[in-house]
This record gives structure tokens, C-alpha cells and sequence, in this order.
């Protein structure tokens, strides 16, 4: 397959015009041309790590099947890896979705643990039945290799044992639904903790004689996910962040629960009732209960709140959440890499997804 006069957009060499080869999988060969027109944009295949539903197929309920069909739809969205996402549950229930799952599903490149040991204070739309404190025995029965990330809070007790236990196992501890402060954050960041949980959602908030969970996010290298639906973030606060992290920082997420992609109504979210109205998911408390966005609008939008170049662009819906979880095959466009790529018009819509060099979306 060969891809002609686009402008091709790596997270690390740039934007310039040329040619891309794909054989076996993979970018074989790139030749950069000096056009000053170009057809359409070609991106790495965005990444999704923190979703926990698309269209009425939930991680938490989801059959091997579904598992294979959820990734079949996000090609239309433009994403080639993703990370199913869990809510708060049991340990059996935990561990029958990691059955399910199965071990090799198209573009799964693992699973997030969002919970079950977060705060009761900052649960925000988790189920507050199922939130304890984590211990060494449980968690050596539901990480098995294809856990990537685990979202917890720093109070809970054990946390620290817990981390030292999870680095060991190269799984990411994420920091969320937290009432922790800054020393607090700062000691779990100094023992590898690096990564925040859908900034700053469901965080302590910034005041001047104590930074908490969102302003320390932003004073120390820690990398944030972001959902940039202009609900979670308004698109001022979107911005600042950019302009304070960097786009190296940012990780570019849907939280997106069953009803994205379809209308508004009544859903659930871990056995909890969603009432989505104007898009907006929320629990009957008027709680936030996760996302409707799809991730090629999310992309859009972080575009349209920062005025990013395509290069930033790239670094913050693939690149970034691919080095985060140490995948270094994927998430460029450069040769010998797993040719995950997207093609977009000048309006950063989708036109059509290649996932290992086969075309696996096309807009008609």
C-alpha cells in the first residue's frame, strides 16, 4: 500500500509532504516531497486509555465479542489502541471482565483499573459500595499482564506498599478521585506515581497556601489525562493547561460510558442510574457520570481550545499515551513502526483508519 501526498504529521520529526509505503504491518519506506499541496493529513492512530463504554458495550459487562466489535467501531473515530476501563467493583466481578476480555483483541492493548481503591470523598460516579482500601493479596488477583493502569488514591491505606508492588510489575499508578495534598502527591510522584487520573476532575482543588491534587499536577512533571469535551474542562481551563504542561504532558481521553455515540436517555454506569441530557452524562445528584465524547471530536476540540500545531496534536492523541505505557512500535509515522496510522482532511476530520497496514475505516 502506498499512501501518496499527504502531509505527514510525526509527534517528533514534524509536519512536511510526502509519500508512505506500508508492507507486512508496517511503514517500510517514507519519501518527502517539497509540495506545497497536499491531499489530506496523515496522523498516528489515536489512543484512548481511559474509556469505559462506546454505544451500549460497557467494560464491565462486555462479552469477548463485544470486546472485538467496541474495537471495530472506534476505527471510525480514528482510534487504533485503546485501554477498556473499569469502574469500581468487586474482586469477582473485576476478575470476570478480565476473563472475558480474553487476551488478544484487535487494538486492546491492555486494561485500566479506574478504582476500586479511591476515596468514598472523591468517588464522583463510582459506585461508593465497592470502594475499599487495596492489600497485596487482592491485587495479585486482579493484575494479571494485560492490567496497564490503575487509578488510585494516595490516602488510602496500603497505597504505598500497593505502588512499590504495581511499579514492579511496570503497571502505571494513576492518582484520582483524591483528596490528597501537595506532600502527599509529592511523595507518591517521588515513588513513581506519575500519571493523574482525568485532570482535574475529582481532585482537591488549587488554593494559595495549599496547591492540593490540582495544583500540584500542574507544578510537577506529573502526565495528566484530559478530556477535552467542554464539560469536564471548560475550554479556558483546557487551555491553560496546555500552556502551563506543555503538549508533552498531555493525554488526550474520552471517559466516554455507554451512551457515547448514541441519544440522549437513561443509562448505567457500574449499577449506577446516567441521565444524559444535551449530551452531558450525570447521576440524579447531578454528578458528572463520564463521558459522551468521541475521541476524534475530543481531538478537535483540544485543537480548537489551544490553537496546538498538528505536531502537538499528534503528541497528545497518540504519541504521548503510547510512551506513557512504554509501546515504542507505535503512536509515529516513521519507518519499521506498526503502520496505525489516520487520514484526515484540513478540518481534522476522519476520511479513513489503517490499522497494521490494513484499511479499516473508510468515509464514505
Amino acid at each position: 500500500m502506498i499512501i501518496k501526498n499527504g502531509l505527514i504529521v510525526d509527534p517528533i520529526d514534524g509536519e512536511y509532504t510526502g509519500n508512505i509505503e506500508i508492507k507486512n504491518e508496517k511503514i517500510i519506506k517514507i519519501e518527502k516531497t517539497n509540495s506545497k499541496n497536499y491531499e489530506h493529513i496523515i496522523m498516528p492512530g489515536f489512543v484512548d486509555v481511559h474509556t469505559h463504554a462506546l454505544k451500549k458495550i460497557d467494560t464491565m459487562k462486555a462479552s469477548n465479542y463485544e470486546f472485538k466489535k467496541w474495537a471495530e467501531m472506534n476505527f471510525q473515530y480514528g482510534v487504533t489502541s485503546f485501554l477498556p476501563t473499569t469502574v469500581s467493583a468487586s474482586t469477582d466481578q473485576i476478575k470476570k471482565v478480565l476473563e472475558k476480555m480474553g487476551e488478544s483483541v484487535l487494538s486492546i492493548e491492555g486494561i485500566h483499573l479506574e478504582g476500586p481503591f479511591i476515596n468514598p470523598d472523591k468517588k464522583g460516579a463510582q459506585n461508593g459500595n465497592y470502594i475499599r482500601n487495596p492489600s497485596l493479596e487482592e491485587l495479585k488477583e486482579i493484575t494479571p499482564e494485560k492490567v496497564k493502569i490503575m487509578t488510585m488514591a494516595p490516602e488510602r491505606k496500603n497505597f504505598f506498599k500497593s505502588l512499590e508492588y504495581l511499579n514492579e510489575k511496570n503497571i502505571k499508578v494513576s492518582i484520582g478521585h483524591s483528596t490528597a495534598n501537595y506532600e502527599l502527591l509529592k511523595k507518591s510522584f517521588d515513588k513513581g506515581a506519575k500519571r493523574i487520573t482525568h485532570y482535574p476532575n475529582a481532585l482537591s482543588t488549587l488554593h494559595h497556601r495549599e496547591l492540593g491534587g490540582t495544583g500540584t499536577a500542574l507544578y510537577l512533571d506529573f502526565n495528566i489525562e484530559l478530556i477535552s469535551d467542554g464539560v469536564h474542562c471548560t475550554p479556558e481551563f483546557v487551555d491553560l493547561t496546555y500552556k502551563i504542561k506543555g503538549p508533552e504532558k498531555i493525554i488526550l481521553i474520552t471517559d466516554s460510558m455507554e451512551a457515547a455515540g448514541l441519544e440522549d436517555g437513561k443509562y448505567d454506569l457500574g449499577g449506577l442510574d446516567v441521565f444524559v441530557e444535551s449530551g452531558v452524562a450525570r447521576l440524579k445528584s447531578g454528578n458528572i457520570a463520564g463521558s459522551t465524547l468521541l475521541f476524534d471530536q475530543g481531538v478537535r476540540n483540544f485543537q480548537k481550545y489551544t490553537k496546538c500545531s498538528l505536531k502537538e496534536l499528534a503528541k497528545v492523541s497518540s504519541y504521548n499515551a503510547l510512551k506513557d505505557l512504554d509501546i515504542e512500535n507505535k503512536g509515529r509515522i516513521k519507518e519499521n513502526y506498526i503502520a496505525n496510522i489516520v487520514i484526515l482532511d484540513k478540518n481534522i476530520n476522519i476520511q479513513q483508519t489503517i490499522f497494521k497496514g490494513k484499511i479499516v475505516y473508510q468515509n464514505k
